[in-house]
């Protein structure tokens, strides 16, 4: 069973989990030997942006001093072997240049979306 899963809601939960839940279920997933790729897609396209930074968190005296590093969770999963697919035309509609990515993602354009959606059991969209 090969299966998909598109991310499109960005930053969920980061700021608590200092992670994006469905990315770190791709890699506990990928880890445990299912096979599975990733889209990236919408507001998600930020994820692989490689100069994002979190700044701490604060509440009264607690601070939250690990922010999320989700560019580097996303080629964590490219270098475990997970195909990371991202819309080019988000990115456009976004302004981000190619320059700005981090390495190894496969760019898809919308026209494109059904043939590579074609090539999966399963579909997951979160």
């Amino acid at each position: 069973m090969k299966a998909l899963n598109i991310i499109e809601t960005a930053y969920r939960g980061t700021l608590e989990e200092q992670d994006d839940t469905i990315v770190w279920l791709t890699h506990a997933l990928k880890g445990a030997g299912a096979d599975l790729d990733v889209l990236l897609r919408a507001n998600a396209v930020n994820y692989a942006v490689k100069a994002q930074k979190v700044a701490p968190l604060s509440f009264g005296d607690r601070q939250q001093k690990h922010g999320p590093d989700i560019a580097n969770d996303i080629a964590g999963l490219i270098a475990k072997g997970v195909g990371v697919y991202i819309v080019k035309d988000d990115l456009a509609e976004r302004g981000i240049s190619d320059d700005e990515l981090i390495d190894g993602l496969s760019p898809v354009s919308r026209d494109g979306l059904a043939k590579l959606l074609d090539g999966y059991d399963h579909v997951w969209h979160w």
